[in-house]
């Protein structure tokens, strides 16, 4: 699949959580970008001062190592989804 580094590609990856049991924020600080579960909350947390391509490699890398209940998605985001989980590894063109 073709990544474009684009705000609209990176509404679409946003939708994905949205519709997920994760629970997608950005906030400042010095920290890598990552995700982390606290007190049975699955929280994924951007650096909000990221650009808009460090921002998709972040939710690309979270999507492929976690694993996402999509019982609740679109057809729509299951099939992106399905499509970033199973492609090889991104490089930027």
């Amino acid at each position: 699949m073709q990544i474009k580094y684009t705000a609209q590609f990176l509404h679409k990856l946003e939708d994905i959580f949205a519709e997920s049991d994760y629970m997608l924020r950005y906030e400042k600080g010095n920290f890598k970008s990552g995700y982390c579960v606290l007190k049975d909350t699955k929280i994924v947390i951007i650096n909000k001062y990221f650009t808009t391509e460090g921002k998709i490699n972040c939710l690309l890398d979270i999507l492929r190592t976690i694993r996402m209940d999509t019982s609740r998605f679109s057809e729509k985001n299951k099939k992106l989804l399905d499509e970033l989980t199973t492609s090889v590894p991104v490089k930027q063109a």
